[in-house]
């Protein structure tokens, strides 16, 4: 059986294995507890910070020189969010380490194409994910099956499978491609395993972080409208960000075309999306002013018909959807 290093662990500290490292090491909630160890909590508490902003915790350079540091302030940031029980902030932090993990990953796969070292990063995607990746030259390949269930969250034409190498029903990936199409579900494990464990009584040193978290989540606690007047699909999407959960791509294009098609402006739209686990006020309204035209090439795009919608698992059809082809035409009376 693989077992992970230390190093390994300090990448992707969500393993069981780095619970049993640690135990190993005679680490327990009682001793991190103590003030000497203060530092550590102020690095968690970072760590969730930078992820409720849409960042990634560390940088691209980051040469993780204390592993031990690294796990253990994963650990500690778990359990002040267990305490604080902010779901949109376990949610933010969920996706923002799952990020981080998806660069180790992609790095991993990248380095040990001579296979050396490839055992690990294939054998968390298999075991987490029951996704099977195999190598063969300079690619990564997986079953069309595999492949079609993932990328159907996406909206850019590359992930489409006719865009896409296929041979014997493998669809060939690089490195980056392999390990995007887990994000979601990687940041999905991370939550429940935080949702799943049962913390006791915290130390008081711990008690503080946990209310300065319980005033960070107010800046994304706003309320969102939802319009009789807007279609199920659209309603759909409002009310998933409105949870704080994560809305695919193909999702925030729908919500984005349709609202600017309705004559809302991009500083009426970007709001929606404050709730949503990535959320970057930058990064959102770049993308707003794409879509609607206003910078690049000045193409505005159209929102999505109704069976575009269905192929995506985005339609939520009605009785009062009978006869439209488009979401644009939701509680209009269609020409003759």
């Amino acid at each position: 059986m693989l077992q992970p290093g230390i190093m390994d662990l300090a990448k992707y500290p969500f393993l069981a294995e780095a619970g049993e490292y640690l135990r190993d090491k005679g680490f327990n909630l009682e001793q991190l507890g103590h003030p000497d160890w203060e530092p550590l909590v102020e690095k968690a508490y970072g760590r969730i910070v930078v992820a409720s902003s849409g960042q990634v915790y560390g940088s691209d350079m980051e040469r993780l020189e204390n592993p031990d540091m690294e796990i253990l302030s994963f650990i500690v940031a778990v359990i002040l969010l267990k305490a604080a029980g902010i779901h949109t902030l376990t949610r933010r932090f969920s996706l923002a380490e799952a990020r981080r993990a998806e660069r180790y990953l992609q790095q991993d796969l990248w380095s040990n194409k001579d296979k050396k070292n490839l055992e690990l990063p294939l054998k968390i995607i298999q075991e987490l994910f029951a996704v099977q990746v195999a190598v063969e030259n300079e690619e990564f390949v997986i079953k069309v099956g595999d492949y079609l269930q993932r990328a159907v969250h996406f909206h850019e034409k590359e992930w489409k499978l006719v865009n896409r190498r296929v041979t014997r029903g493998l669809v060939y990936l690089t490195a980056h491609e392999t390990v995007r199409l887990i994000r979601t579900e990687l940041g999905q494990y991370i939550n429940a395993k935080i949702q799943s464990i049962t913390l006791p009584s915290i130390p008081d040193t711990f008690k503080a972080r946990v209310q300065d978290l319980v005033q960070l989540a107010t800046k994304f606690s706003d309320a969102v409208v939802v319009s009789s007047d807007y279609p199920p699909c659209v309603k759909h999407a409002i009310e998933v960000l409105e949870k704080g959960e994560n809305l695919p791509h193909s999702g925030r294009f729908l919500l984005a075309t349709y609202l600017l098609a309705r004559g809302q402006t991009t500083d009426q739209i970007a709001p929606l999306f404050k709730n949503a686990p990535d959320y970057n006020e930058r990064v959102t309204r770049y993308q707003l002013e794409h879509i609607s035209g206003a910078s690049g090439k000045g193409t505005k795009y159209q929102c999505p018909s109704c069976d575009k919608l269905r192929s995506e698992n985005l339609c939520f059809a009605i009785p009062d959807c009978d006869g439209i082809i488009n979401p644009i035409q939701f509680g209009k009376k269609r020409k003759n």
